[in-house]
């Protein structure tokens, strides 16, 4: 059942989404607040989230941003609720990386019709690369033939090329898009919007999807144990790469291991 979480201060507009949510077979989690929102958002990861952006505590823009800067709850589509919104306030959330915007009031079928979208989009994503992963870590036909180059999972774009080169030298380190910003000369906002609008992806994504590439790699080709291949696609704790292991291929690394070196030829 997909899971929506609905972060809304307005107890009656809450309920509304709740009630509309539930109603179309969604497993529907709410938050009073942004910082119950931040907190859920780390619990649940749900596969989506709508969120007003004028809020005590944490407004919205807070809450995108805490999201956004967590390996967990990074890649999850992010839909802003408002009962304005200026061409600057869009212009603001999209540059911390929100997917869409609904303005309230709001109908059944302009929420739903918002939210199936970015579901749809996401999936398509992750299509797009299970199909790269599956070329990258596919085991050679004869032993003089090379591997797949792991670099093959960067989009070409000539713009982008500083960004990708820094991110496949400095993957296997804890680096964020602050790191990579100061590396190519940007502003951490400005290069999330560029790398988004070129490839639909932000930088944190494709770090994740590097790292995951190569943690397949090591899973495919080498008996080394989980906390070996967690610290060698940059993650200090274990429990971070099982975390984002399962949100990319539903599966732990483990059960990824068995069955795909079981698969027939």
């Amino acid at each position: 059942m997909t899971k929506v979480l609905v972060i809304e201060d307005e107890a009656e507009n809450r309920n509304l989404f709740l009630e509309c949510l539930e109603t179309e077979g969604f497993d529907a989690i709410s938050a009073e607040n942004g910082l119950v929102g931040v907190e859920k958002a780390q619990e649940h990861v749900p596969d989506l989230i709508l969120c007003d952006i004028v809020m005590p505590q944490l407004d919205g823009y807070g809450v995108l941003t805490s999201l956004r800067q967590n390996r967990v709850t990074a890649m999850i589509p992010f839909i802003f609720l408002t009962a304005k919104s200026t061409t600057a306030e869009v212009r603001q959330g999209m540059k911390l990386g929100a997917d869409d915007y609904l303005s309230k009031p709001t109908t059944v079928e302009e929420l739903l019709g918002a939210i199936a979208t970015r579901l749809e989009k996401q999936a398509a994503i992750r299509q797009w690369y299970a199909a790269q992963l599956q070329q990258v870590t596919a085991p050679p036909p004869t032993d003089t033939t090379l591997p797949a180059d792991p670099q093959s999972i960067f989009p070409v774009f000539p713009q982008l090329k500083e960004v990708f080169d820094f991110i496949e030298a400095n993957y296997e380190q804890s680096i964020n898009l602050s790191d990579v910003a100061q590396a190519v000369g940007y502003a951490p906002a400005y290069l999330t919007d560029l790398v988004r609008r070129q490839t639909g992806k932000t930088v944190h994504q494709w770090i994740v999807e590097r790292r995951m590439a190569k943690a397949c790699s090591l899973l495919l080709e080498t008996n080394q144990s989980m906390e070996q291949i967690a610290e060698a696609v940059g993650y200090h704790y274990t429990g971070c790469l099982f975390r984002q292991f399962r949100i990319s291929f539903g599966t732990t690394p483990q059960v990824w291991r068995n069955q795909h070196r079981s698969s027939p030829e």
